[in-house]
């Protein structure tokens, strides 16, 4: 794996995979966005600073969780995870990124619907990017396993020397075929958001099948419960809207 590209000369500080593809992620997800807030008759113009918005929220809100989460689970202190330049989440940061969509949306008079609209293939795309950033640094690895495409990852986070599932490849064979599936429902779909996160649900719950994390509840590990709530989510959102269109369509 290449945890690291290069480090900055005079300074120590490294470029690492990971953060080159998160940079990549969003900028192709700025440059699908842009296109379709186009289709949805939208400032375009506006795309930057909403994405940004959304950026610094999901960045926040990932590292909230994840601090959250392991210092109620294994006791470490809650601003040292904070702070620590480890702990990217992305229920954590997909929490955090939509409320600042929001209120970005709001600041810069963009309608909402249209925005969500907008931002879902691109959504898809960057997230599929980052997971290639995961499997790059050897995180979110799977189960043990005999499979013939099993890796190892002895400099990843945490360490193996283990043939294990490259679940984060998983996700992104899972991914983008849901990008492409977004892309060709944008101009039929009632809210095009809402499909993503039913299939980002759906992908999660059945890809957690490979990974490594402990049950919490009837046989389900908390990111399943949690792909249980996008679902539910998305498909409330999804029929809201179709319901919506078809009233205004008879009235």
């Amino acid at each position: 794996m290449y945890p690291e590209l290069f480090t900055i000369p005079g300074t120590g500080y490294t470029i690492s995979t990971f953060g080159v593809m998160m940079a990549s992620g969003f900028l192709v997800g700025y440059w699908i966005t842009r296109m379709r807030m186009v289709e949805e008759n939208l400032d375009p113009e506006t795309a930057p600073n909403i994405l940004i918005w959304i950026m610094l929220g999901g960045v926040f809100g990932s590292k909230l969780y994840f601090a959250i989460d392991v210092s109620l689970r294994e006791g470490y202190p809650f601003f040292d995870l904070l702070f620590a330049r480890a702990g990217i989440t992305w229920y954590g940061g997909l929490m955090g990124g939509a409320l600042a969509g929001v209120l970005a949306c709001y600041y810069y008079g963009v309608n909402i619907r249209g925005f969500a609209n907008s931002v879902a293939p691109g959504l898809a795309v960057g997230q599929a990017l980052g997971r290639v950033g995961c499997f790059l640094v050897g995180d979110d690895y799977g189960r043990v396993t005999d499979v013939p495409w099993a890796v190892s990852f002895p400099e990843g986070a945490p360490p193996t020397l283990e043939l294990v599932h490259p679940t984060q490849l998983y996700e992104v064979a899972w991914l983008l075929p849901v990008a492409a599936f977004l892309w060709w429902r944008r101009k039929k779909s009632p809210f095009l958001l809402g499909e993503y996160l039913a299939l980002n649900g759906a992908g999660r719950i059945v890809i957690e099948n490979w990974r490594v994390n402990q049950e919490v509840a009837l046989g389900l590990t908390e990111p399943q419960w949690i792909g249980l709530g996008l679902i539910v989510t998305g498909l409330g959102l999804w029929f809201h809207y179709r319901q919506k269109n078809a009233a205004s369509a008879a009235a």
